[in-house]
């Protein structure tokens, strides 16, 4: 992620002195080191709540996934319930597609993969999208 230029942040409603238990009784043997990234605490709830995640009758954030461009705008979301995890190549597929359009306003077609072919928009693409790119 590192190479990405991306900075990740986790947060949950779990105190500070939970999250560095956990990390180091759990997620340490996962991931050399434990988690690469800062976790957050967010114990109302006001960041859960900011992101529609936060479960007022659990008093949780749900799991969640949000991409967030250098301007601030959220460019993707992904929410889960706990019992599906999350697919980390599928995050770093996003974040390389959202980069790439980032730097040549080309656009990605569904299931794109780096190096794959990407549409350039133009009016003269509109209905012709079939001719350049069909689905596997």
């Amino acid at each position: 992620m590192k190479k990405l230029n991306i900075e990740v942040l986790s947060i949950s409603v779990d105190s500070v002195f939970s999250h560095k238990i956990w990390n180091e009784t759990e997620l340490s043997k996962m991931v050399e080191g434990g988690v690469p990234f800062p976790m957050l605490s967010d114990q109302n709830g006001s960041i859960g709540k900011l992101y529609d995640v936060y479960d007022e009758n659990a008093g949780v954030n749900i799991r969640g996934r949000f991409l967030i461009d250098p301007e601030g705008i959220v460019q993707a979301a992904e929410i889960l319930a706990p019992p599906v995890g999350r697919n980390p190549q599928e995050l770093l597929r996003q974040v390389k597609a959202f980069q790439h359009h980032q730097k040549t306003g080309e656009v990605m077609p569904s299931g794109w993969q780096e190096g794959s072919k990407t549409l350039k928009p133009s009016i003269a693409l509109a209905g012709n999208v079939w001719k350049e790119w069909q689905p596997k």
